[in-house]
């Protein structure tokens, strides 16, 4: 094992706060994943309010895709590890999300989207995470924007290399940027017993994915794949640190500013009151959404 170390000098990392093991389910039109930030969680995550991971080699798995369906309220992001998947919405964009690209969907006020494979074999392996919009922000106009894998800002240290999504990772500014939730959406790759610290405002709520591999934090805890490592709130801290195992690692690092704003969700929409959730339902059944 390696001895590298891609660091920032902190003083006081984060640790574990718990473990959580996703939810097998089935969402869209039969599409099989994984729902590992449930909305009990909303609170604790908060702006973050779902992560799913899906990943199949059986195209009956996910062929169906996401046929139309509505969103008000909140930002969709959809990683793609491997796979294609096309998107059309109401609002008249339309675009191809490829091996390794990025669709970032702001709903604001409404849109009706499908998200629907571009294959009939191999695999289809990737993520979809909501975060929320703050108050004033969830009637603006609906934006999406298409990230090819080219577009989005790499680093590459000694034993890893990081895909910056969202936010900054040593002075590497992510794709895209946002003012009030301040998201850090980053892809990790380390080799083995490499040491990974990122810095981070002990005021983000904040969380880690292991995918591939393994991880293990200063206390001693282990992630293991296919776990989420809840990160502990501490005041003080300067960010997080952990450690590849054996078989190298690659994981998912999202943080964010909270908004402290209450949350009401009804399936695709998601609000601030009961009454703006009717007011949601009932402009999606008079055709008023987008």
């Amino acid at each position: 094992m390696t001895a590298a170390t891609i660091t920032t000098v902190l003083q006081q990392p984060r640790q574990v706060e718990r473990l959580i093991a996703g939810q097998p389910t089935s969402d869209g039109a039969g599409v099989k994943l994984t729902r590992v930030l449930t909305q009990n969680l909303q609170r604790r995550l908060d702006p973050y309010l779902m992560l799913d991971a899906f990943g199949s080699d059986q195209a009956d798995d996910y062929i169906a895709g996401f046929p139309d369906h509505p969103h008000r309220g909140f930002e969709t992001i959809t990683y793609m590890l491997e796979g294609r998947m096309r998107h059309r919405d109401s609002a008249g964009h339309e675009g191809l999300l490829g091996n390794g690209g990025v669709q970032w969907m702001t709903a604001g006020r409404g849109v009706i989207h499908s998200e629907l494979p571009e294959q009939e074999e191999g695999r289809m392996e990737g993520f979809q995470l909501w975060l929320n919009l703050p108050a004033k922000d969830k009637m603006r106009a609906p934006w999406y924007r298409d990230i090819p894998s080219a577009e989005i800002p790499e680093w590459h240290g000694e034993g890893a290399s990081v895909r910056v999504i969202a936010g900054a990772s040593r002075g590497v500014q992510g794709a895209v940027q946002r003012e009030g939730t301040e998201p850090v959406y980053l892809d990790i790759h380390l080799q083995p017993g490499v040491r990974f610290e990122q810095a981070l405002p002990d005021t983000h709520n904040a969380f880690v994915y292991v995918y591939r591999g393994g991880v293990q934090f200063g206390s001693g805890c282990t992630v293991p794949a296919q776990r989420m490592a809840i990160l502990a709130n501490t005041a003080g801290s300067d960010g997080v640190a952990f450690t590849a195992g054996e078989a190298g690692a690659r994981l998912l690092l999202i943080a964010g500013k909270p908004l402290n704003e209450p949350i009401a969700q009804y399936g695709p929409f998601v609000m601030n009151t009961e009454a703006e959730l009717m007011q949601a339902v009932r402009d999606f059944q008079t055709g008023k959404l987008a």
